[in-house]
Formats: structure tokens, sequence, C-alpha cells
């Protein structure tokens, strides 16, 4: 890819030291890459959070930069480790210790999109993928590592909330007493990556908005989670999984009727959500 593989959108003055990021709505395909693919474009869109950066494109105007992919996630997962290599798609490389992300698929470079389905009829040069990671991956990274530092030494401390969908059918046997599904789930990775009061807040603006919220099932939070939620360094990690029947047709990847409400509603969550990063948070022990 020659284009960038990311969007900044900063605000005209950064007022809080929250930080949206969605590193999975991602729709530049390459046409190298659909060419090498034996689906179809509609179904090698299946895995992609589709519009989750349109339905929270007003955090700017909050006050909240917003770092969005560019590139697709069946191209380059950014929700993984550079690391996360698949022996069974990339040459030369070797089984490693038990990784479950790998070895259903979904490495940095996935061999599968949703329900599993083979995105090649082989396997990849170990250039190619190293050529992705280091002109997709890295780049991404360094600008979210970039803002989140600024920010914890603006503001001392640094609030990351990564924007994702999840499908419809991952929440269809969900276990609660009530029998109603949640409409986000809240994933901290049971309290390692955000403290107790950034995802009460969290929790609490989704509420006010009138969705049902659930936290870590089936969704706790992947590499983006473990890696830069450190809340005893005062830099925080929530990840948010949206119901795609909320607001788009799954089979024709389109938004729905309830899109345009849905995001109207977003965007009142967003303006609450900015307020926890405007205040001195409790210090989180060790």
């Amino acid at each position: 890819m020659t284009a960038s593989p990311f969007k900044l959108q900063m605000p005209r003055v950064q007022t809080t030291s929250v930080v949206f990021a969605s590193p999975h709505s991602g729709r530049n395909y390459p046409r190298s890459f659909l060419s090498r693919s034996v689906l179809d474009e509609r179904v090698i869109r299946s895995s992609e959070d589709a519009f989750v950066d349109v339905l929270f494109d007003a955090a700017p105007r909050f006050g909240a930069p917003f770092l969005t992919a560019i590139a697709p996630r069946a191209y380059v997962d950014l929700n993984r480790g550079y690391d996360e290599l698949d022996p069974a798609l990339i040459s030369g490389v070797r089984q490693q210790s038990s990784n479950p992300r790998v070895s259903s698929g979904l490495g940095v470079i996935p061999r599968v999109v949703a329900n599993g389905r083979t995105i090649y009829d082989g396997k990849l040069r170990r250039s190619e993928a190293a050529d992705r990671i280091t002109n997709v991956w890295h780049p991404y990274h360094e600008r979210l590592q970039g803002l989140l530092s600024d920010n914890r030494r603006e503001f001392g401390q640094a609030i990351l909330i990564d924007c994702h969908s999840m499908p419809h059918e991952a929440i269809e046997t969900f276990g609660r007493t009530s029998g109603a599904k949640p409409d986000i789930i809240l994933g901290d990775r049971f309290g390692s990556a955000a403290s107790t009061h950034v995802v009460e807040w969290i929790e609490a603006a989704f509420e006010r908005a009138g969705l049902s919220v659930a936290r870590n099932a089936p969704f706790a939070g992947a590499y983006t989670a473990q890696h830069y939620g450190r809340p005893s360094r005062n830099q925080h990690v929530v990840q948010v999984e949206i119901d795609r029947a909320l607001y788009m047709n799954e089979q024709t990847i389109e938004p729905n009727e309830n899109f345009n409400e849905l995001k109207a509603v977003l965007t009142q969550v967003i303006a609450e959500v900015v307020g926890v990063g405007a205040q001195e948070l409790p210090l989180v022990a060790e």
C-alpha cells in the first residue's frame, strides 16, 4: 500500500485525555490483495467493523483525537501484535507457543475472515507479510503510542476508547438471567486494562443513552487493551463492541434504517465519555 494506512482527525483544541480509535473499519482494499484472494469483495469485508469510523466521527467536536484505520483488517489486523504470525499462512514462520488467535487463523496477517472462511489458496512469502507490517502496522501503532504519550504529558493521564463492532450472532446465545442481550460489550481485560472509575463512567454514558451494556464477555479486549492498558501508569484502555444489527445489514454490508439514529445516540455518548478525561483520575495501585 502506498497511501497512509490511517487517518487522524484532531480537534481544534484538545480538552480531554480521551483518544478514540477504530482499528478495524478500514476499507481500502489493494487490488493486488483482492486478486490474491479466493473470496469475493463482499465476503472479504465480513470481518470489517464497517462504518464504525463514521459512527464515532463526532469525537473531535468534543475535544478528542480520533484515529481510524484505512487499511482493512483482512490485510493487516491492527488489534494483534506484529509478531503474531501464522505458520499455516506465512512461509518460513516457525510454530511458536500456543496462541489461540493465531491458531484460529486470526493473526496479524489473517488467514481467514468471519466464520472461518479462508482468504487465500496458498501461503504468503515472509517478505510480503513483513512489508505489510512495516507499512501498515508500525505506522498506526507509532501514531497511537504518540497520542497516548502526548496525553500523559499534557494531562497526566491517557484514556483510549478502542471502537469495534461485533456480529449479532456473537451475542445471540448470550446467557443472562433476564434474557436480554447487550447492545454494547465493554472490554477492560477484567480490570487489568482500565480503572474501575473509567469503566463505570463509560458504562453509565451508554446506559443513559438507552443502550444495554455487558462487560468482558464474549470480548474482553485483545492486543490493544493488553499492550496499552496500564492503569497504574495512568494509561487506560476500554474496548467498545457494538452489535452490528443495531445499525447495518450484515449480509449486504450496508447501513440500515437505524444508522442515523444510532449515530446520534453515540454522539451523545461521546459527549459524556470525554468528561472522564477532563478530570484527574484516582490513582490505581500496582
